[in-house]
């Protein structure tokens, strides 16, 4: 089986032998690893003004990055993250990584529309919007899901990807940044139709957010995600207690402890990932990952010591 059959194996909750898929929703150390600066690194505010040949040259530079980094750290996926804004530009990445690649790995992008946590400077605003707009609040909900939707149409009928990660965040460690009541009010039907919509038009879906997730879990699962990421420990996640209560209904990704990566011992990192790796492989659907990205900052050792792990224990039997 190739990386992408596995990956979708892992999804699908069809059993596996071999290596348990890996992947990272982003590796930001590529000058560490190769050298070279990652894509979301770089200005491209002369885009515009390069020649379809120099734009050329720059996506297939972009694409030879995603990949060498799968396949140096044997990922089973690639989250394609154009740092440019328009959809055609999207469209050309994703073919440039496809013709390099062929099918050998699941490619995804980000295509949430939920309401996410706002940043600091909009935080006041949005806030205050919800309470005293919620109509206005709901119905911008709707026609963003809608937009979405039909986005997701485009890219099905163009081809190339497989699926899409959903992005949004809504929890910070300590809960989610709405209580239960609101989030119910403005994201949970927005987010279970955006789901069922991409599955409708024959996608994998992944719901990512990071931080305690427990006092909206189910309502993450309404729709039907084929897994959810991160899983973060940092929130008091605890991946066998969700495995227990969902790991027969969705496929789980992560909980791998980043903080520990950057200010825990070598001792702390390798037993997060035995751990993720103990509870996550009972029954399969698991993929192994970090619980949040291989960011900026991170030592390049930690990450290859939890690999080690991977490849020494990550293993179901023939």
């Amino acid at each position: 089986m190739t990386p992408r059959e596995r990956f979708m194996a892992a999804l699908d909750g069809r059993p596996l032998t071999g290596r348990v898929p890996h992947f990272e929703l982003v590796f930001f150390l590529t000058m560490e690893a190769f050298g070279r600066v990652h894509p979301l690194h770089r200005s491209y505010t002369q885009w515009d003004q390069m020649s379809r040949a120099e734009q050329e040259l720059q996506l297939r530079d972009m694409a030879e990055i995603f990949i060498l980094t799968a396949r140096r750290y044997e990922h089973s996926a690639i989250f394609i993250h154009p740092p440019l804004a328009n959809e055609a530009d999207h469209l050309r990445l994703v073919d440039e990584v496809r013709r390099q690649s062929g099918d050998e790995f699941f490619l995804m992008m980000h295509g949430d529309a939920t309401w996410s946590i706002p940043s600091g400077g909009q935080m006041t605003d949005f806030c205050v919007r919800l309470v005293e707009e919620p109509q206005a609040m709901k119905d911008q909900a709707r026609r963003r899901v809608d937009d979405a939707l039909a986005r997701g149409e485009r890219f099905r009928r163009h081809g190339g990807l497989d699926g899409w990660a959903l992005c949004s965040d809504y929890c910070f460690n300590t809960g989610p940044f709405m209580s239960p009541a609101m989030f119910d009010d403005f994201v949970t039907p927005y987010l279970a139709d955006l789901i069922r919509g991409y599955r409708e038009q024959g996608w994998y879906v992944i719901k990512h957010t990071d931080g305690n997730i427990m006092p909206i879990l189910d309502r993450l699962l309404l729709g039907g995600p084929h897994a959810l990421h991160s899983l973060d420990p940092q929130g008091g996640v605890d991946i066998a207690e969700l495995k227990r209560r969902v790991g027969h209904r969705v496929g789980l990704i992560g909980n791998v402890n980043c903080g520990l990566l950057d200010t825990g011992t070598d001792e702390q990192c390798v037993e997060s990932a035995r751990y993720a790796l103990r509870h996550g492989m009972r029954g399969g659907r698991y993929i192994f990952s970090t619980s949040n990205c291989i960011y900026t900052g991170m030592a390049l050792r930690r990450y290859e010591l939890i690999l080690n792990v991977w490849r020494r224990e990550g293993n179901y039997p023939a």
